[in-house]
């Protein structure tokens, strides 16, 4: 896979864009940081009120393996079937945090937020704080870089590991999130709810 290595203005490009997401992130009222008043680097309880609330938590895995994602959708857009033209492919990660950061505020909104109650793992869930939102992007573009630099089957081996652990110890992740966004299946959700 040819590397999608940012330019200057492509990294410029991308801060700029994170920091739109946190003025429309602040406009939506969403909290800056969590109310209990303080900021954690880690978070582990998923059923409390500071989840999605801190800089990592059970959910930061599933925003690395965007990253890689992301790097795969760019690869293709901007190697593979030449968009944009010459020196394109400069331009994927700014691709990434713009796909992210627009994830980050649809995540937010009332419909979703609703949604992520009704059928994930997430039944308490209140949306994230502006602090959590913006890590979450910070966390993809980690992703995208590990994705740039380390082979194609350790990055897949480690997004993996980062859902099998995920699974285990919280019993949710990327793939279940998704699945139970798009098609609720019952018996997921009465194995997430064992959990709980």
């Amino acid at each position: 896979m040819a590397t999608l290595v940012p330019s200057r203005k492509a990294i410029i490009a991308s801060i700029a864009i994170s920091i739109v997401a946190v003025i429309i992130l602040l406009a939506m009222d969403r909290p800056p940081i969590c109310e209990c008043g303080y900021v954690k680097l880690w978070h582990g309880d998923i059923n409390s009120m500071g989840n999605s609330q801190h800089i990592a938590d059970w959910y930061t895995p599933s925003h690395i393996i965007h990253g890689p994602i992301f790097y795969a959708l760019g690869w293709l857009f901007f190697s593979k079937w030449k968009l944009g033209g010459q020196n394109s492919t400069q331009w994927g990660l700014t691709l990434a945090v713009f796909l992210e950061a627009a994830w980050e505020v649809l995540e937010n909104t009332p419909m979703v937020i609703d949604r992520f109650r009704s059928v994930t793992a997430n039944w308490g869930y209140s949306g994230d704080s502006v602090l959590n939102s913006f890590a979450d992007i910070g966390w993809m573009a980690f992703g995208f870089y590990l994705a740039m630099r380390l082979p194609i089957k350790v990055t897949i081996a480690l997004a993996i590991l980062g859902e099998v652990v995920a699974g285990l110890v919280v019993r949710d992740g990327l793939t279940l999130t998704v699945i139970m966004l798009v098609f609720p299946v019952d018996a997921i959700a009465e194995w997430q709810a064992g959990g709980h």
